[in-house]
């Protein structure tokens, strides 16, 4: 054999090994990331919808701080992703939203994710995609104890607002429609101006989550003269929201979610939230956790109530 042959070989053979080590060194970092990780990677930033209203889930506190149980477990998904992705000093970007713009921001890439009070449903899913439920409620009535509406079925020949882009909007409407109710249907930005034309007069009933029209009695100083009423129209399974076939950024979002259920962190979170005084104006909601949420964060999951 000559040295030229010997050379050529001993050259092969190297070839053949950087590439066996480069092969497993990729196979050790995992797959190569897509959609919203590699984005989130190469930019070394993620962007936070939040809601600026939308107590407890997701709103300003009194120092115009971002707080919430929906919008904490958003920050721990966070934490979850600079220890997956290797960036302990990334970026979060948080950009205030509405239930009407929502949808579209996230399909437009402005916000990477949205940890509020949004109901994961299939009309949504063709849309977006859903992580595993953070929460469960139902909807209620909010109206003066002097109004005469105590069910749904007593606002024909009234008003009732709901927030724009929300479920309630969507059910009640199409709930008049069916029954021939002769209801006016207003629109409102969010929950706090929703709450201010109950309060004013312009409107019977307030229609809406009812955690989230429990928050807006809790605080409100003529709290005496209101009542959440009615037997519940719908349950909701409220989630945090992604950008659509993206399997990777879902499988993480969905393990930290579970991983925070399963360990009774969210558990500690939901009381923090409902059962203790919560800012700015330090109001109790004394909601305990109910036995479906227990179920939920026993076996974390991802459906919703319609499908």
């Amino acid at each position: 054999m000559t040295t030229f042959t010997k050379t050529l070989r001993i050259a092969a053979t190297a070839l053949v090994a950087a590439a066996a080590l480069a092969a497993t060194t990729a196979h050790a970092q995992g797959p190569e990331l897509t959609g919203t990780l590699k984005k989130i990677k190469d930019n070394k930033l993620i962007v936070l919808g939040y809601r600026e209203s939308s107590v407890p889930w997701s709103y300003l506190d009194g120092n115009q701080n971002v707080v919430g149980y929906s919008h904490e477990t958003g920050l721990r998904i966070v934490e979850a992703l600079k220890k997956e992705l290797n960036l302990p000093d990334l970026q979060v970007r948080k950009i205030p939203i509405t239930a009407q713009n929502r949808i579209s921001l996230m399909q437009n890439g402005t916000i990477d994710l949205e940890c509020n009070a949004t109901t994961n449903t299939v009309e949504r899913r063709r849309q977006v995609a859903f992580s595993n439920t953070i929460a469960l409620t139902e909807t209620q009535l909010l109206t003066r104890k002097n109004s005469g509406v105590r069910e749904i079925d007593d606002l024909d020949g009234k008003s009732a607002v709901v927030t724009a882009g929300s479920t309630s909007e969507r059910y009640l409407r199409r709930y008049a429609q069916e029954k021939k109710m002769n209801v006016n249907i207003v629109s409102a930005r969010d929950h706090s101006q929703s709450f201010v034309m109950l309060q004013s007069g312009r409107v019977a009933a307030f229609f809406m989550d009812r955690d989230v029209l429990a928050a807006l009695l809790a605080k409100a100083r003529d709290a005496a003269d209101y009542v959440v009423t009615g037997k519940p129209q719908t349950k909701e399974a409220l989630a945090c929201m992604m950008r659509k076939d993206d399997s990777q950024f879902k499988a993480l979002v969905d393990g930290e979610v579970a991983r925070m259920q399963t360990s009774g962190q969210a558990e500690k979170l939901y009381n923090k939230y409902f059962l203790e005084p919560i800012p700015p104006e330090g109001i109790v909601l004394h909601t305990p956790l109910s036995a479906e949420m227990k179920a939920l964060y026993a076996k974390p999951n991802d459906r919703s109530f319609d499908e």
